[in-house]
């Protein structure tokens, strides 16, 4: 029963790749509602928790409590379904919390900064500047709360099994990758070991 955890770039269509893979492995999606799950953990308003997932993007500091309550609840919701198994978990540092279990797969999807910043021009139809400033604050923001809460470094290869380029490959071909990997994976075979995709 793997679990997969998917860290994304703005822009890098991770969420719709992680979407894809749970419906070919027939796995659940966990992504905003990791959110509902650590409100209901914590008696918090979704919309509490909610704020303060995003007021980093923001610039704004919500104080040190409130935080540590929600990356409390965050990683108890996210260490459930590692232990549930057969989900995608896509963002919420899940490559963090679940590193050093043997039974889960760490993907990270990226995209060069202008084939992201053209998928968000189509996507909220803003101006490239703004996009490209919106892609920009979420990479800094990301980076920032990997190494703030959990000393780890966001674009570190180290804590990824797949690096996956979405500005050079395909979604469909980048959801059979990681399908072959969890695949592979659940069968104990190594991930490193040679791996026909057919």
């Amino acid at each position: 029963m793997t679990t997969i955890t998917i860290s994304r770039q703005l822009g890098s269509l991770g969420t719709t790749l992680g979407r894809m893979v749970a419906k070919r492995l027939g796995y659940r999606l966990a992504h905003r509602d990791v959110i509902n799950r650590a409100a209901h953990l914590t008696g918090s308003p979704d919309m509490a928790l909610a704020t303060i997932d995003e007021l980093g993007l923001l610039g704004i500091e919500p104080d040190e409590q409130s935080y540590k309550a929600y990356l409390n609840a965050v990683r108890q919701v996210i260490e459930s379904l590692a232990k549930k198994g057969n989900v995608v978990i896509v963002g919420r540092a899940g490559q963090s919390i679940l590193q050093h279990r043997p039974d889960v797969l760490h993907v990270r999807v990226i995209a060069p900064i202008d084939v992201r910043v053209s998928r968000i021009v189509q996507a909220h139809g803003i101006s490239e500047a703004a996009a490209r400033a919106q892609v920009e604050d979420s990479d800094r923001y990301r980076a920032n709360y990997l190494q703030r809460f959990y000393h780890v470094q966001w674009d570190a290869p180290g804590l990824y099994h797949l690096i996956i380029n979405t500005g050079h490959m395909p979604l469909e071909d980048a959801a059979e990758v990681v399908c072959t990997a969890a695949r592979q994976m659940e069968r104990h075979i190594p991930i490193n070991q040679e791996v026909s995709l057919e």
